[in-house]
């Protein structure tokens, strides 16, 4: 799985990271939002879809069919936090989304958008995130 730090760039996701997600079709949540370059301090207007644990971003919305390739990627699994950020980056309805590794912001259009966005991502995570594995888990009831 390609690095978050690679998916902030844009920098040609890699295909097995989305190609079993049909994301042209009934996407859990989709919609423009602003988001900082990892390199280039420069924010983008972008079209973000998220679905089955993957935000994916493209140039617009006309960009989104079944042969496209999106412009990044990244699976929420490796999410940690998603929460709202105007005050780390002194712009209204700001968000971050952090891994153990990167942290990428983003600006919606309104505070609606942003609580919605923040919600439908903080939801993903939740389903999408692995916390204990299989190994970890102690049955109390069979000990001794």
């Amino acid at each position: 799985m390609e690095s978050l730090f690679r998916s902030v760039t844009g920098a040609n996701p890699n295909p097995s990271d989305y190609e079993e997600i049909e994301f042209w079709s009934n996407p859990e949540r989709d919609g423009w939002l602003t988001k900082q370059g990892e390199y280039i301090k420069t924010w983008r207007r972008r079209w973000f879809i998220l679905k089955q644990g993957k935000l994916l971003w493209f140039k617009d919305p006309s960009s989104v069919t079944s042969a496209a390739v999106p412009r990044g990627v990244v699976s929420v699994a490796e999410c940690l936090t998603v929460k709202g950020a105007e005050d780390v980056i002194n712009k209204p309805f700001a968000f971050e989304l952090s891994t153990r590794r990167d942290t990428m912001f983003f600006i919606a259009d309104t505070e609606k958008e942003k609580e919605e966005w923040i919600n439908s991502i903080g939801r993903s995570i939740v389903q999408h995130s692995r916390s204990v594995t299989d190994s970890e888990v102690v049955d109390y009831d069979s000990r001794p």
